[in-house]
């Protein structure tokens, strides 16, 4: 399922994100494959505010709402670091069960998994969220930078699948990039958000070929339209945890 030993020592060896650093002719889609896989920590540390607390409260919330004798899902798992974060601080009677498209993700974070001493059982299953994927008895969900990846006509499948795989009182932990509620303001927003980028060392060149990369294949929505389909597919209680210009965080329970 994880592929050979050949294959793991193939990842790149950098741990640096210089993926769009050179003058590309004509920029694909983005992919989340090895190129990627080898620099992913170190993209999204220095791509997205607030990586670190995000990944702290996703730990901490995760802990109050994880129940003995279920699985914890972590869809769009990548390297497994939420997988090691919610390690440290939910029960241990409690299965892991990281779900990715990518098999070159799966192979990175089994290695980091092992690496950090990981102490429960886990599963890590390749699986296209378009096509469909199991939920099964599961007190906590974790979608992480990863709805938005999910074509918008397939969206409102994937969390009708969370909410029927999920146990009463079971959460849904959904970090998203947003549109601003009102565009007057999303201009600024992602001036700030590119100013980031520009702290953390990324060229001008870099930043825009990498958003050509993603232009159509991260499709963000408005926090409103978010929480609204949230409450659509058959969650009872939401509220944000979290938000940073054009990022946000929720947390969703189904009764």
């Amino acid at each position: 399922m994880l592929g050979t030993e050949q294959g793991k020592s193939n990842l790149l060896e950098a741990s640096k994100d210089e993926v769009f650093k050179e003058t590309i002719t004509k920029v694909s889609d983005f992919k989340f494959g090895a190129k990627v896989a080898g620099v992913f920590d170190d993209m999204v540390s220095r791509s997205v505010p607030f990586y670190g607390e995000m990944q702290r409260m996703i730990s901490e919330l995760a802990a109050d709402h994880a129940q003995m004798g279920t699985n914890v899902y972590d869809l769009g798992c990548s390297t497994g670091t939420t997988m090691i974060g919610m390690n440290t601080t939910i029960p241990h009677d409690i299965k892991f069960i990281g779900i990715d498209e990518a098999e070159q993700m799966l192979i990175k974070c089994d290695e980091k998994l092992k690496e950090a001493g990981f102490t429960r059982p886990y599963e890590l299953v390749t699986a296209n969220m378009h096509e469909g994927f199991k939920i099964e008895n599961a007190s906590v969900v974790v979608l992480c930078l990863t709805l938005q990846f999910i074509r918008p006509i397939a969206r409102e499948k994937v969390l009708k699948t969370i909410v029927d795989g999920l146990a009463p009182g079971g959460v849904l932990i959904l970090i998203e990039k947003i549109l601003a509620e009102e565009s007057l303001f999303n201009r600024n927003f992602i001036k700030y958000y590119y100013d980031l980028k520009r702290r953390n060392h990324y060229s001008e060149m870099e930043i825009s070929q990498k958003r050509e990369a993603l232009e159509n294949v991260l499709i963000p929505y408005k926090l409103s339209e978010n929480i609204l389909m949230l409450r659509e597919a058959g969650f009872s209680h939401c509220e944000v945890f979290f938000k940073w210009y054009n990022f946000s965080g929720v947390i969703a329970i189904k009764n």
